[in-house]
């Protein structure tokens, strides 16, 4: 899930550097969702992998 997040927001860098500002923001949320997506399972897998020990 991060390895997408990061392909994304380099899709988003590349886009921004070569004036394509629509596809730069389209990249840029789907990059931001990503990551938050990524954060929550983190945490909610350090949580329950706490609680069975």
């Amino acid at each position: 899930m991060l390895y997408y997040a990061i392909v994304f927001f380099v899709i988003a860098v590349i886009a921004a550097i070569f004036g394509f500002g629509g596809i730069a923001a389209g990249a840029a949320s789907i990059a931001k969702i990503l990551f938050i997506v990524f954060v929550i399972l983190f945490i909610g897998s350090l949580l329950f992998g706490a609680l069975r020990r």
